[in-house]
């Protein structure tokens, strides 16, 4: 224990434990002394930790491989490291160069796809691993290929670490037990619990705080008559949701939580199970709520423009006859109210400008100039911050363009008819006459959308989906100072600001950028950051700006500036300045994601309080019960009247492309080894006799539609006398074809006719229903129970193009595929068959004898020989006893 201790002192010793705050080196030390789980809140950077953790640990002669991480954090670690040990393994490093990778020790980010392969493969020394760390831990379980790689870790590796982060609390709130589930499959027992709240947390970001001038913008009266509409409209609409479906629990579906940016999730967790039991009456009234918090987000988050067209499009004669708040009273007054955001009372255009553009001008044409001033600063930068890509691009077009002149060309964009402009309405006159003419300089994204239909429009706009083609994350603008030409005494101090793009920034770093650009310039960008930064705190240590602009609230990114200014030491203090719409949606939902969150960690602590661990669970002894594989409890044998019969070692073949299922991971927990081999017939190999094809319901409809499947049955009744296809559902949706038939070009009447199709051609096929992955590898054992293994060889050199050719060489495929379908025929057999029996004419005339020499035993010659001379008819015996069960059951209705 000692040396164990000293060898940890000595791993903090490489640490600069100094550049880190109180909270983050106690998260650090607890992390390093302990194997366990850390759960931090939203916007409490735990990127410091892992890259002081990776770095004590960036030595040759440890092994290190952090998984579940994206491509952007590993190419963020691996130049903040800047050390030649240092390795990214992806699927395009060959098996050769990740084994020497693997032996020269440091750390490697690896996929779990490769690495589950690597370790049953044994090209990777499980015993020499230091340790694994793991990203977004809250998404670990037991049947996922991270809990794989941990399993096989644990089974190979009983002296290493595993040392996991997560910042998705509210993941371990859905289901029973879920925080043991996830350290169950982490094979840890320290849970670390880091919420905003946590007492050092709040003295250490109290210690240096920025400078905060919190503006609440007040918004017109016409958005207040709206709000309260849209607020009716949903309140309606939950009562009758919850009014029809009594039965059903629906707690979580209320009004505040509708707000929410998580909403679609929350409806996907609660209803997903039970969607094929609604009716389409509440189906219809599941998405009338996603429809009216989409027109409540668009009259807040983007301008009036764009949810003018918005409401048009739901008052549309289409959608009115399949939406159910259409109708209602609020509606009407809805609908009544739209035309005053974009025209005055004579019908003149006149669009209201978004609530928050006149104060955004403001702080950058006169408190930045003045702070600027008043630091005596000539080159600052200014970030804004926004929630999606969409509000990025439009505050880049209005500080560019100027607002009015952005809200003409929105119009033009949504084909709203403009038969007059209003005079107080002052756009240019030069983009006036553009307009009219189709002019070539619009935007790329709004030329393309001037033909498309206002239903279009909304879609390709829509806030959940705001990854559009010409949308970028970030955008930067330059500063050119204007003095007013009115020299009074009163205004001879005043200056404005004229915002250019900055259009040579493909390509070029943003740190870069910001250096080279010797004025002041605007840093437009969402919260999460550019491509390049894994989080907003990144983004902040590189740019370091001089002012932020919160133009959308988000509780993280708070946090996230919090965290970065509590870092800056000995450096003038950044000022924030936030934009808030106080007393509306936009606050409450703010209020709601903090008071969820605060919700979710006491949850958490209660549950740590309660929850028992088993001493065993790290998985360092062979007594933990996750690491067993059922290979010591006795399975009864139904065959041999209930004996008890003691599992033996068993192998199946697993194509490596189904490595991206759970399904090969619940094989091997269940005490059968896995041989990954790239096969051309079948995903498994049972037994020499039995392949299966595993097809997903949304894989089984495409493959029936192009044929592939059919194809797919055929080679696998060539080589195997039991071929099977496992129609597998997805074990997060009911049982049943519902939800996947929502399409145009197939049903479920086309789905079960190819289906009966193939039965028909492939007589011999069996057909498997799985409810889900843990049914299909319970299903595998039993039909794997007492028979022999599959052969490694055979299965590899099936379905290759040389062995495709000696098949169609030797035998015409046709004759070969009716062939196989006969009574007594078999894949052991039907070569030789073929090559004895020289025609049908031939093989009718011989006799029970004569066939048996030529199919190979006699079993099968009985067979093929009844079948041929025999007249086949139902069995008396059989029909009498189903006569008998009728009657049974007619006595049974009458009961």
């Amino acid at each position: 224990m000692s040396t164990e201790i000293d060898e940890i002192d000595k791993i903090i010793e490489k640490t600069d434990l100094k550049c880190m705050l109180e909270f983050e080196t106690q998260i650090f030390l607890d992390i390093t002394h302990n194997d366990g789980i850390v759960v931090a809140a939203k916007g409490i950077n735990l990127d410091l930790v892992i890259f002081n953790l990776l770095k004590v640990y960036c030595d040759p002669g440890n092994l290190v491989l952090v998984i579940n991480a994206t491509e952007t954090e590993e190419k963020h670690y691996k130049e903040k490291l800047n050390d030649p040990n240092v390795y990214i393994t992806t699927s395009n490093t060959s098996t050769k160069e990740r084994e020497d990778l693997y032996l020269s020790g440091g750390i490697n980010f690896v996929t779990t796809r490769i690495l589950v392969v690597d370790m049953l493969k044994k090209r990777l020394p499980i015993e020499k691993i230091t340790g694994i760390v793991v990203l977004r831990a809250h998404s670990i379980f037991e049947s996922c290929q991270e809990a794989f790689v941990l399993r096989l870790y644990r089974q190979g590796n009983k002296t290493g670490f595993i040392k996991a982060f997560t910042k998705n609390v509210q993941s371990f709130t859905f289901g029973y037990g879920q925080i043991e589930k996830v350290m169950r499959a982490l094979f840890v027992k320290e849970l670390y619990i880091w919420p905003r709240f946590h007492s050092i947390v709040t003295k250490n970001l109290k210690e240096r705080q920025p400078i905060v001038c919190e503006l609440h913008i007040p918004i017109p009266e016409k958005m207040k008559k709206m709000q309260t509409y849209l607020l009716e409209l949903m309140n309606l609409t939950v009562k009758e949701l919850k009014r029809i479906n009594k039965t059903i629990e629906l707690q979580e579906i209320t009004v505040e939580n509708c707000l929410t940016k998580k909403f679609h999730k929350i409806l996907q967790a609660q209803l997903e199970t039970i969607w094929h039991q609604l009716s389409k009456n509440s189906l219809q009234l599941v998405e009338d709520l996603k429809t009216l918090r989409q027109l409540m987000v668009t009259m807040f988050h983007t301008d009036p423009i764009s949810f003018y067209s918005a409401a048009l499009n739901c008052r549309s004669k289409e959608y009115a006859q399949r939406a159910n708040w259409v109708l209602l009273e609020p509606a009407e007054l809805l609908f009544s109210q739209v035309n005053s955001f974009v025209f005055n009372k004579d019908k003149e255009f006149q669009p209201d400008s978004c609530p928050k553009w006149e104060p955004l001008l403001e702080i950058l044409n006169v408190e930045v100039p003045a702070e600027m001033k008043k630091a005596n600063i000539t080159d600052s930068l200014i970030l804004i911050l926004c929630n999606d890509y969409k509000s990025c691009y439009q505050l880049k077009e209005v500080l560019t363009r100027g607002p009015q002149n952005y809200l003409y060309i929105k119009a033009l964009v949504n084909n709203i008819p403009i038969k007059k402009i209003s005079k107080s309405f002052n756009v240019n006159q030069d983009i006036v006459n553009v307009g009219s003419k189709d002019d070539e300089t619009l935007p790329s994204k709004n030329k393309k959308l001037k033909t498309s239909s206002t239903s279009e429009i909304s879609e390709n706009e829509s806030l959940e989906n705001p990854l559009v083609e010409d949308f970028l994350n970030s955008y930067i603008l330059t500063m050119s100072q204007t003095i007013c030409e009115d020299k009074s005494e009163d205004r001879s101090n005043e200056s404005s600001y004229v915002f250019e793009p900055f259009t040579q920034m493909e390509n070029m770093d943003l740190t870069q950028i910001c250096q080279m650009i010797n004025e002041p310039k605007i840093l437009i960008q969402t919260f999460k950051g550019s491509d390049r930064f894994i989080n907003l705190q990144c983004t902040l240590e590189n740019v370091k700006p001089n002012f932020i602009i919160m133009y959308h609230c988000s509780m993280t990114a708070v946090r996230e500036i919090e965290m970065y200014e509590a870092h800056r030491q000995n450096e003038a203090p950044t000022k924030v300045y936030f934009l808030l719409h106080a007393d509306t949606v936009e606050e409450q939902s703010y209020l709601t994601t903090l008071r969820r969150e605060k919700e979710a960690f006491e949850f958490l602590i209660e549950t740590k309080s309660t929850m028992v661990i088993p001493a065993d669970q790290d998985g360092k002894s062979d007594d933990c019960l996750t690491l067993q594989r059922n290979l010591s409890t006795p399975v009864k044998n139904t065959r041999e009247g209930g004996k008890d019969q003691v599992p033996t070692r068993q192998l199946i073949i697993v194509d490596m492309r189904e490595f991206r299922s759970d399904l090969p991971a619940l094989i091997h927990k269940r005490g059968i080894d896995i041989e990954p081999l790239t096969i051309s017939i079948g995903d498994y190999i049972l037994t020499p006799e039995i392949c299966v094809e595993r097809k997903s319901l949304s894989d089984l409809i495409g493959s029936l539609n192009s044929g592939r499947l059919h194809q797919q049955c055929t080679n696998m009744s060539r080589y195997y006398s039991q071929p099977m296809l496992l129609i597998e559902f997805d074990q997060n949706k009911q049982f049943g074809w519902q939800s996947y038939m929502i399409s145009s070009d197939s049903n479920n009447f086309d789905v079960q006719q190819k289906l009966l199709v193939l039965t028909m051609h492939f007589p011999k096929l069996k057909i498997i229903w799985s409810p889900n992955p843990y049914a299909s590898a319970q299903l595998f054992e039993e039909l794997k129970m007492g028979k022999e293994d599959p052969n490694i060889e055979f299965a590899a050199s099936l379905g290759g193009e040389q062995d495709l050719d000696i098949v169609q060489s030797n035998y015409n495929s046709n004759i070969y595929d009716f062939v196989q379908k006969l009574p007594g025929i078999t894949s052991k057999n039907i070569d030789l068959f073929l090559r004895k029996g020289v025609s049908l004419e031939e093989v009718v005339k011989k006799s029970e004898e004569e066939l048996k020499e030529i199919v190979g035993n006699s079993t099968d010659a009985k067979t093929l020989y009844s079948i041929i001379h025999e007249e086949q008819k139902p069995n008396e015996n059989n029909e009498k006893q189903k006569n008998k069960m009728k009657g049974k059951f007619r006595a049974f209705k009458k009961k």
